[in-house]
């Protein structure tokens, strides 16, 4: 017998029948004599439905209100499988976020998990009930409803597992495992049997959206045994620790010599913004990001010009497009204490990123990605990098030409069948 923790994602939750086929699968692992929990997601769309009557409610809403309103969606699905599995015969519950508890942060809209009770959970479980959690949210010290962000039922499953001591995660999504880069965009992608903790947070850290970045993050530091799979196989398919996934692994497991590149990932929700005529003088960039930082507002790639002008100089960075309108309202509360002279700032930007541990042992990495986009006419607007990592900003209209250039560079494209 295993302790098993599934969830499911937005589109294995999009409607009844779909619901109704999530609780076969769950039925089956429960008649193999397995304890399960289900982490689940609101109905694919569901969120963003959500998200947009906090918009129209008011452009600068207040992040706990809208914690109320967006993790309603969860509730609802979690509500519905336990009624879905109680119809097929199978004991279950739902518990939501305040009822184990699952402690966070207050960091509303982006909150953390702290700790998860679970005394009440395994004693449901250890008599055979299927535990039902709502994914994405949780509760603060101060009683209140939080969510940790965009894609958290993964985290939330993640922390379960990890809380719990479950033997596997197994995170069932619209895709059947981690590919070399999004098979939409260029059809030869290759599925990975395995990657490293380290190279899908990375991944998932400049867009790839399998898994949310946090989730990753807690694997690797907890240790959980992740494996990504299709919902959509089948009520015939074989049992998930039998299914040729993708598992996410320790570096030990890959043979990094043999693979130089492990995929290619690109994000379209980036917004540059650039601040013209910074002062050039000690403390002047922290006067930048500490605002934003007082606003939990992640900063990505940094570039500072070389001074000009007598004693002054130009910042760029970038930040996700959603927090776009509270880093402008930010800075310019700010803009006395900067001194800036221009606020710009650009939403028609993408990421690129190539990501893979043969890194640390091969060189090249980034000539190759900058030749190959230099010969395709693709002008690069800033560069991060990181050990395993290397990420180049370009215009959003030349992302699926510099996502397809640079797969078949670097020798990822599948052997045509």
């Amino acid at each position: 017998m295993a302790r098993i923790v599934m969830k499911f994602g937005g589109t294995s939750m999009a409607g009844i029948e779909r619901i109704r086929s999530v609780a076969a699968r769950v039925k089956r692992e429960v008649e193999a004599g397995n304890e399960v929990a289900v982490v689940v997601s609101a109905m694919a769309g569901e969120t963003d439905r959500l998200v947009g009557f906090c918009r129209e409610a008011s452009s600068l809403y207040d992040p706990k209100e809208y914690d109320v309103v967006v993790a309603a969606g969860e509730q609802i699905t979690s509500g519905l499988l336990a009624i879905a599995l109680q119809a097929a015969g199978v004991k279950a519950r739902s518990w939501l976020g305040w009822q184990l508890p699952i402690h966070s942060d207050d960091a509303h809209a982006k909150a953390r998990i702290g700790t998860i009770e679970t005394d009440a959970l395994l004693a449901s479980m250890a008599a055979g009930e299927v535990a039902v959690i709502p994914g994405f949210q949780g509760v603060s010290d101060e009683g209140r409803v939080t969510t940790l962000g965009r894609g958290g039922s993964d985290t939330s499953a993640v922390a379960v597992a990890a809380a719990i001591k479950a033997d596997r995660c197994d995170i069932y999504t619209d895709v059947d495992g981690v590919y070399t880069t999004d098979p939409r965009i260029v059809p030869r992608a290759r599925k990975l049997a395995k990657v490293t903790y380290e190279e899908m947070l990375e991944l998932a850290s400049v867009g790839a959206k399998v898994l949310q970045t946090r989730s990753v993050g807690l694997a690797m530091k907890e240790n959980v045994r992740v494996q990504v799979l299709s919902s959509f196989t089948g009520e015939d398919a074989p049992m998930a620790d039998t299914l040729p996934g993708t598992m996410i692994v320790a570096e030990e497991e890959i043979d990094v010599e043999r693979q130089l590149i492990t995929g290619i990932a690109h994000d379209k929700n980036e917004a540059k913004i650039t601040l013209t005529s910074v002062p050039d003088k000690p403390g002047a960039v922290a006067a930048i990001f500490e605002p934003l930082a007082a606003a939990n507002i992640n900063v990505d790639m940094i570039i500072q010009n070389i001074a000009h002008n007598h004693g002054s100089t130009d910042v760029t960075f970038t930040v996700p497009s959603a927090d776009l309108a509270r880093s402008l309202e930010a800075l310019n509360q700010a803009r006395e204490a900067i001194g800036f002279g221009e606020l710009v700032h650009d939403t028609r930007v993408a990421k690129i990123s190539v990501v893979g541990v043969g890194m640390r042992s091969h060189a090249g990495v980034a000539s190759t990605m900058f030749t190959t986009l230099g010969a395709r006419g693709i002008n690069i607007q800033a560069i991060s990098t990181s050990e395993i990592k290397v990420s180049v900003l370009i215009h959003e209209d030349e992302t699926e030409l510099a996502v397809r250039v640079l797969h078949t560079a670097y020798g990822l494209d599948a052997e045509a069948a």
